[in-house]
């Protein structure tokens, strides 16, 4: 069902439409068939407008077995499609899925829904007949003839899939023509059949010109640490350990050594962060990704990284905690282990991206940060980011800010910790540079010499000195951009990450009834903007949507004494649109405190 619906993601991009995927999968390799915590579904919104999210409630859902149906019928929109695969609805799947008897013979569904019963197992057989694949393989190609359908019934092209199909299935020409031939009987079902009665045409957005691509949240994260690489002019080098959400941007970055960038799949969490500063202290621009689980166990080594004051990006792909939790479903909870997570007084610059597309600049201003303020540098995005797509515009390279870098080559009054006043940042010396030799390392040093140092007015000046580095970022920060009412109102709806899109669209529908309802988005968690404190002071409510259980409602109340309230979900899902207006009305007409 993944790739069914990256291939209609794909029909719809070449349609010209915009749109936003939400892939929906299970945590286990091989999760029981049949079974409810087996089901993989796939949401998509697209549109001849700006979208922002995969939508609230899909207007048509394709079920292909019991547990697929009861799993997602609670989501779809009363009056909306359902699509069922009834070859499927056997007894014992009716069973597999809690079913006490057939749903599809209950008047109930069919009042509620538009219900269109098609054997799709049955008839991608009959397709088959003569193919030559086994019985397990042509059950395989009932997707593709679901496809088909689909695509169809909103006049997408089926030239891209035939092509995916073609690449994919090179060293197996009849699987390749099995799966073409499923695909084309199922949009010839659609054609032919006449049970639909009507189809939908969704024009080409209007959208700036320019070359686009789809793209998912890890893909942006690996194009963009090379495109960092090739602007700071440095060899690229990521060291990292699988874990999910995060493994494919190992995988993409392994298939570009051509861009001088080096992978390296440790042993271990704690071995990914340790190469990484190793190449980071050779003079490398050095990456290590993970999710949270990962990112405990690296601390300590990005503690090293901090006090050595190395220039390292930390890409945290966040999911559903604590320990091993939900790997394949999203949150928002890890923000507090980026800020405070560490032992000792040890803060870093932490920013967050806040779409697939926005992956790419986050991790280029990540990358230059680091630089500039010779620092680790955390960068949260998350599963939902992680893995949903949306069309991005291929930027114009010539365009890019290059990212300057400096290395210490005059052995002339050099010591360690010697700082540039205006970012704090130390020199980066690659080690045997004639006359440069340097200590650094995990215990306190001297705060000019390198020198172990364990005397307490040294510790606590760098311990203030560092602090005060992380601070200095705030002078590269921009104005925040407030959507609605800039001199201020009764809301100022504040989020950070991947609930963007759902807190814009609530914003725009609540100021359309009239409410007096603004949104400001955080880049930057830690420091954050200069200007939050006055923007904040100008609202008469604050509410901070997270996926979590308020983690940076409880930071803006401490820093700046607001009394911010968290709209709070915690359940491996983004917000609904629905929801976060449903909520903020609560608090504007005084039915929560």
């Amino acid at each position: 069902m993944q790739l069914t619906g990256s291939e209609f993601t794909r029909a719809s991009a070449i349609a010209g439409n915009d749109l936003q995927t939400f892939p929906d999968f299970p945590a286990e390799i091989r999760a029981p068939a049949g079974t409810l915590p087996g089901v993989s579904g796939f949401q998509i919104q697209f549109s001849t407008q700006a979208v922002y999210t995969p939508g609230d409630q899909p207007d048509v859902l394709v079920a292909m077995n019991p547990a697929a149906l009861k799993t997602n019928l609670p989501d779809l929109v009363s009056g909306g499609m359902l699509i069922v695969n009834t070859n499927a609805f056997t007894e014992n799947n009716l069973t597999k899925a809690g079913y006490p008897s057939n749903p599809l013979n209950d008047p109930a569904l069919t009042s509620k829904y538009k219900v269109f019963q098609v054997d799709i197992s049955k008839l991608t057989e009959k397709a088959l007949e003569g193919s030559g694949l086994n019985a397990k393989e042509v059950g395989r190609s009932k997707n593709m003839f679901a496809l088909g359908m689909m695509l169809w019934m909103y006049g997408r092209p089926t030239e891209p899939t035939k092509r995916f199909i073609k690449e994919k299935f090179s060293k197996k020409p009849e699987i390749a023509a099995a799966n073409e031939k499923a695909l084309m009987a199922g949009y010839h079902f659609g054609e032919t059949a006449e049970i639909f009665g009507f189809t939908y045409q969704v024009k080409r957005a209007a959208i700036t010109p320019g070359v686009y691509r789809n793209v998912t949240g890890n893909e942006g994260l690996a194009m963009g640490i090379l495109a960092s690489t090739q602007l700071s002019g440095l060899k690229g080098f990521l060291g990292s350990y699988p874990i999910t959400p995060a493994s494919d941007v190992l995988h993409e970055l392994s298939k570009h050594k051509n861009f001088n960038f080096s992978t390296f799949q440790a042993e271990d969490e704690i071995a990914a962060v340790g190469s990484a500063i190793g190449a980071s202290f050779g003079g490398s621009l050095a990456y290590t990704t993970s999710s949270g689980p990962g990112i405990a166990l690296k601390q300590e080594a990005i503690g090293l990284a901090l006090t050595a004051e190395l220039p390292l990006v930390i890409i945290n792909i966040q999911r559903g905690g604590p320990s091993t939790g939900l790997p394949t479903k999203t949150e928002q909870a890890d923000l507090l282990q980026a800020i405070c997570g560490r032992n000792g007084e040890a803060p870093l610059p932490v920013l967050a991206a806040n779409s697939p597309s926005d992956c790419f600049d986050a991790v280029i201003e990540a990358s230059r940060t680091a630089i500039r303020y010779m620092t680790p540098v955390i960068l949260l995005t998350d599963g939902y980011i992680a893995n949903g797509q949306e069309p991005w515009l291929i930027p114009d390279v010539k365009a890019l800010k290059p990212i300057e870098v400096k290395f210490r080559t005059d052995p002339a009054g050099y010591h360690v910790y010697a700082r540039d006043q205006k970012t704090l940042a130390r020199d980066w010396v690659k080690p045997g540079t004639p006359g440069l030799e340097h200590r650094i390392g995990g215990l306190e040093k001297d705060h000019l010499t390198g020198n172990v140092s364990y005397d307490p007015i040294n510790h606590e000046q760098m311990v203030l000195t560092r602090a005060e580095k992380v601070a200095k970022v705030a002078q590269d920060i921009p104005p925040s951009q407030i959507y609605g009412d800039e001199k201020g109102g009764e809301v100022l709806v504040v989020g950070w990450g991947s609930t963007y899109g759902a807190i814009l669209q609530a914003v725009e529908k609540l100021r359309a009834k009239g409410r007096s309802v603004s949104s400001v988005h955080l880049r930057w968690l830690n420091p954050m903007p200069p200007d939050l404190g006055d923007v904040l002071a100008r609202f008469k409510k604050v509410l901070v949507p997270e996926m979590n259980l308020g983690q940076l409602c409880m930071l803006l109340r401490a820093k700046f004494l607001v009394d911010a309230r968290g709209i709070n979900k915690i359940q491996g899902k983004p917000f609904k649109v629905s929801e976060l207006v449903a909520r903020i009305e609560e608090h504007i007409d005084g039915h929560r405190n």
